[in-house]
């Protein structure tokens, strides 16, 4: 682990990049007037460790990277649902930092933004939608799946099977991966209790 952090910080164009938009999520939150009470930090942490635990749970594991796991969005969909899409950023922002720390892949900083912190920030989109969390997951996932596709086009074209295009392999790969992520999220929400799960994470503010 420590290695891995050495790793990340190393490279300073990928620290630099990181940081800046920590602030700029930071400065959102100010200007949006959004705290950050002591509940709502208990919660989150709570909910990027259960994202973790969760996204271990390997159901299938894709050669060139990435995974099929059991719902390992669900608990950043639910942040952004209790605390909206300013607090559901940040905690994917900080899911995503300790998925670099976990296992870095880097090869441009621009490719380690929309790799990591971007594709798990965009699962706060789903904050947009509280009252409609089937729709507000499908818009988080499909911003994800846009931040991985840009990835796979401009950084992993190399990877491209000859004479496949690199429009045609990122949107294949990136849509095998998402897409039933997306359907065992939709799954889960269906069955688990969310209106209760949702109203234990009561706030102090």
């Amino acid at each position: 682990m420590l290695e891995n952090i050495f790793t990340v910080l190393e490279n300073p164009a990928v620290s630099f990049a990181l940081l800046g938009v920590l602030l700029l999520i930071f400065f959102g939150l100010y200007a949006r007037k959004i705290k950050l009470t002591t509940r709502t930090l208990i919660n989150m942490s709570l909910m990027i460790a259960l994202a973790i635990l969760l996204s271990q749970i390997r159901l299938y594991h894709f050669p060139q990277g990435g995974s099929i796991n059991l719902g390992g969005m669900l608990p950043l969909l639910l942040i952004s649902f209790r605390y909206g899409a300013g607090v559901g950023t940040l905690a994917g922002f900080i899911f995503g930092l300790i998925t670099i720390i976990q296992d870095p892949f880097i090869v441009h900083p621009v490719q380690v933004l929309f790799d990591y912190p971007l594709p798990y920030m965009a699962v706060g989109l789903a904050g947009i939608f509280r009252e409609k969390i089937f729709w507000g997951t499908i818009l988080a996932f499909a911003g994800k799946f846009i931040c991985h596709f840009i990835s796979g086009i401009i950084f992993f074209a190399s990877y491209a099977p000859e004479g496949t295009s690199a429009i045609i392999y990122s949107l294949t790969v990136n849509g095998l991966l998402i897409l039933p992520n997306l359907i065992i999220c939709l799954i889960l929400l269906k069955i688990l209790p969310v209106k209760r799960l949702l109203a234990a994470m009561h706030s102090d503010n």
